[in-house]
């Protein structure tokens, strides 16, 4: 079954979405959805870095992802703006990464693929880690989803419950350092941050409880990605960016529906 490309995108395009929903909520709440882009941003380096020396994408993509989450989390705690630092290092990391795919020697990198994302060319491999990446994600917010929400909710109040606030900040920015580098290959590099912030932006309005939200950013997630896969394949779309465009549309609708109640 799995020789079948397009049984192989949906595949990957659900694992992505579910995947990148518990984080997307935490996104949404926190207010962070540049930190998203500028991680995503940073992917392209670790692309160029992992091809110059023949190492796994997936491998540079999140050495580099993990690098620019702990050097953001280091310098905000340190006076600097949160905005400055992320918008620093998004476009700072971007131009590297430019810079660094222009100097490769061989074949000529497909740099749209990572940009845009390749859905309909994942392998095996990849969905091993897609799925695989989205397990440990699951886990590891599974274990401190008290925790986290506690923080989000207020960092006085996760004080006197004995919580860490910045070990849980630095936590939910580890788990989005590996998202990023598991969705590259499913809506790139310059897409990833959308996937992350668009359904649980939608499921917001209809949600009471955080576990509520969760299920709607889910739902709505797996929604997006197979509409998008589908208008990707009945109107020849690239399929990374119809993913989010689906995931747009249904964000539209909950505003105009939410607006009505």
């Amino acid at each position: 079954m799995l020789d079948d490309f397009l049984v192989r995108a949906v595949l990957a395009a659900v694992g992505a979405a579910l995947a990148a929903a518990p984080l997307g909520v935490f996104v949404v709440w926190r207010r962070m959805a540049y930190f998203g882009d500028a991680t995503a941003h940073a992917a392209v380096l670790g692309v160029a870095l992992a091809l110059a020396i023949s190492a796994p994408v997936f491998a540079g993509t999140l050495v580099v992802a993990l690098v620019m989450a702990l050097t953001v989390a280091r310098l905000a705690g340190r006076g600097y703006g949160a905005d400055m630092v992320l918008g620093v290092a998004a476009h700072g990391a971007l131009a590297f990464g430019l810079v660094a795919v222009s100097l490769l020697e061989g074949p000529r990198l497909d740099l749209e693929a990572y940009l845009f994302g390749d859905i309909l060319a994942v392998g095996k491999v990849d969905l091993a880690v897609i799925w695989g990446g989205g397990a440990v994600v699951a886990a590891l917010i599974g274990w401190r989803w008290q925790a986290l929400v506690t923080s989000t909710v207020s960092e006085d109040l996760a004080f006197a419950a004995g919580i860490d606030p910045k070990r849980e900040r630095l936590i939910l920015m580890l788990a989005l350092a590996l998202v990023v580098a598991v969705a590259l290959k499913v809506v790139g590099a310059l897409l990833i941050g959308a996937l992350l912030i668009i359904p649980a932006a939608a499921a917001r309005p209809w949600s009471r409880t955080p576990e509520v939200m969760l299920a709607g950013t889910a739902a709505l997630g797996v929604l997006s990605a197979l509409g998008g896969l589908w208008g990707a394949w009945v109107l020849d779309l690239p399929a990374g960016p119809a993913v989010v465009c689906a995931a747009a549309l249904l964000f539209a609708v909950s505003a105009v529906a939410g607006g009505r109640r």
